[in-house]
């Protein structure tokens, strides 16, 4: 993992800039140095090669001995550089004297270069004594090509004499110390210059790294300020193209996430007040509800009590008709009704599960009994297949039967033709049993993609007013929410034409496990309620708790102060504000034991639990569920709840 630190743009330009310095400093050190040097050696090499040509000339005559003597002494003290002169006496001429290295090499890697030149004199014989010269009359003069001094040494050896060579010595350590005090100044103004144009560049370049660096500044300020609602300035002093493209598109971003942001604000502005309506409205549906119920149940009954007090004796023909059909179509009203009424007690959590023990075969029996009449009406064969012998079950079974009627009508009344079929089968296990009855009928069946929406309330495969079939649409849903509250579960197989298949399986205890003693013995429970009282009340009488029903808060406090209360429920029908207040009121009144707090809301109101839950708890309720626990899933769950408090 690479974990070195982020660079900088700026610390990239200064860096790279700073290193290209370097190089150019050391590339033109060096490279002046090469070639200056080369180019003062090889000057060198020619004035040492004009003092070789002009001590030959010296030397050539006896007479100039004295002159050649007072040049070499001149020279050895006014040019550092030339280590010595001497001269050597020979009549054979050398041939290899003129083999040098190259000029670089001698001026770069030499210490000292000797130069060899030919002393010629018409005037001494060959046998004349050449070494009458003293070793400060002896000189030499170089050849600066070696080739052509080889030819001019053997031509003038044919015409004259050959006294000897003179040879000069030059010390190149020497040369190149002279050479580096001569050019030190030079060096240090061009490094100097160099430097300052280095810096001039990383001035300029500059300049887009401040820019840079406000835009970064900026950056950071954002990142770290995230309720930032208004953009610095960002400062851009040299107005290049790229860097303005940027800070304008920056500025953009920012301008549209803050009126998201304001949008967002405004939407959840919007949502809340949805919400806050959303309640309002559930409210004002359920007291509709309730009330519309209540007033149709009661005229209702009023209507059914009336058409029983007729004597039906003293009635006409066509009276009689007359009553049959508003009978026929209060029953029907009146179905319709109860199947509304439970529909609400059921989302509202005031329905009850009563468990006892019934015989299956026996309530299949009943069923066939009642619906035996309607089917013959319609000419339908009502067919019954039991797959298990006589054994007792425990449950709700006034709800299953409700179920299973409903079923069974609606396969009869949506079958013109053939048979309704109604199958039982009863599976053994360990621990429980599981029951399952099917009613399949030969009618018209559903299509597919209504199966799901069957179960909606008021839902019509068909709706026009002029549709052959008759009914509320409250049957299924009815069938459904019941089925939950047994914890059962329902199945569909249809297919238009052919028929439809509904599949009830219900899982139910043991008998001896359902006759061990109550889980919540003991347990003293102060259940409030505003109207009703529900469907958990009764629940914790039958685990075995003890509950105290109270209408009043004043009530409530009482019975924490003075009794060992375990627990205070609050039923569904109480409003959270209501709910939090009294929490409040017990939690102040508490001394020495605490009680379990338990919020019940109805199911319908679980998408806004949010809204409300957040200020329960902080009154003191302990826990918010909705009412849709039953039998062993709510005691388990008061059960270890105790255990935590």
């Amino acid at each position: 993992m690479n974990n070195r630190s982020p660079k900088t743009i700026s610390v990239l330009i200064w860096r790279s800039v700073a290193q290209a310095i370097v190089l150019a400093v050391l590339a033109g050190f060096l490279l002046s140095f090469i070639y200056g040097l080369l180019q003062h050696y090889k000057e060198k090499r020619t004035h040492v090669q004009h003092l070789a040509a002009l001590l030959a000339t010296s030397a050539s005559t006896a007479e100039d001995a004295d002159l050649v003597a007072e040049q070499v002494t001149f020279l050895l003290e006014n040019e550092p550089s030339i280590q010595s002169i001497v001269f050597y006496s020979t009549p054979q001429p050398i041939d290899d004297i003129n083999q040098t290295r190259a000029d670089w090499k001698n001026a770069l890697f030499t210490d000292t270069v000797s130069f060899n030149y030919p002393v010629i004199s018409n005037y001494i014989d060959g046998d004349r004594d050449l070494n009458t010269l003293t070793a400060n009359q002896q000189s030499a003069i170089p050849l600066s090509n070696p080739m052509q001094g080889s030819a001019d040494t053997a031509g003038k050896i044919k015409n004259s004499t050959l006294v000897g060579y003179i040879n000069i010595t030059l010390d190149v350590n020497t040369l190149r110390l002279q050479w580096l005090r001569n050019n030190l100044l030079l060096w240090l103004i061009a490094t100097i210059l160099t430097i300052l144009v280095g810096l001039y560049i990383l001035r300029k370049l500059s300049w887009p790294v401040r820019d840079i660096e406000a835009l970064t500044d900026v950056c950071d300020m954002v990142i770290k300020t995230p309720e930032l609602e208004q953009l610095p300035v960002i400062p851009q002093q040299f107005g290049f193209q790229e860097l303005m493209q940027i800070k304008q598109t920056f500025i953009a971003l920012f301008s549209r996430l803050q009126k998201a942001k304001q949008d967002y604000a405004a939407l959840a502005v919007f949502e809340q007040e949805l919400h806050k309506k959303d309640i309002a409205l559930d409210v004002q549906l359920h007291n509709f509800q309730s009330m519309i119920t209540h007033e149709l149940k009661t005229s209702l009954n009023a209507i059914v009590g009336g058409l029983q007090l007729l004597d039906h004796d003293t009635l006409s023909r066509e009276q009689r008709d007359a009553v049959q059909i508003i009978s026929n179509g209060s029953d029907k009203l009146v179905s319709s009704l109860d199947h509304i009424i439970q529909l609400n007690q059921i989302q509202k959590g005031q329905m009850s599960i009563h468990v006892s023990e019934f015989n299956p075969l026996q309530l299949i029996a009943d069923l066939l009994t009642e619906f035996e009449p309607l089917a013959q009406k319609k000419g339908l064969a009502l067919i019954s297949r039991i797959h298990h012998i006589d054994y007792n079950l425990e449950g709700d079974a006034e709800k299953i039967h409700q179920i299973l009627s409903i079923l069974l009508g609606n396969a009869i009344k949506f079958t013109s033709a053939g048979q309704v079929t109604v199958t039982s089968q009863l599976t053994h296990f360990d621990k429980s049993n599981r029951w399952q009855i099917s009613v399949e009928d030969t009618g018209i069946g559903i299509d597919s993609h209504h199966i799901d929406d069957i179960f909606n309330p008021f839902f019509q495969v068909d709706s026009s007013k002029t549709r052959q079939y008759e009914g509320s649409g409250v049957g299924l849903p009815v069938v459904k929410q019941m089925t939950q509250l047994i914890g059962a579960t329902i199945d569909v197989d249809s297919a238009p034409g052919v028929g439809t298949q509904f599949i009830l399986t219900i899982a139910m205890p043991n008998q001896h496990q359902s006759r061990q003693q109550p889980l919540l013995a003991g347990l003293s429970t102060v259940y409030y309620y505003y109207q009703e009282t529900g469907v958990l009340a009764n629940e914790l009488e039958r685990l075995g708790a003890t509950v105290i029903y109270r209408q009043h808060e004043q009530r409530v406090i009482d019975d924490v102060r003075l009794e060992k209360i375990d627990m205070v429920m609050f039923a569904e029908d109480v409003s959270p504000s209501k709910a939090e207040s009294l929490a409040r009121r017990i939690r102040h009144s508490e001394r020495e034991r605490r009680a379990l707090l338990v919020y019940w809301y109805p199911p319908h109101q679980a998408r806004y639990v949010d809204s409300f839950e957040h200020g329960l708890k902080a009154a003191g309720i302990d826990c918010c569920y909705s009412a849709t626990y039953k039998d062993k899933a709510l005691s388990d769950l008061l059960k270890r709840w105790l255990i935590w408090t």
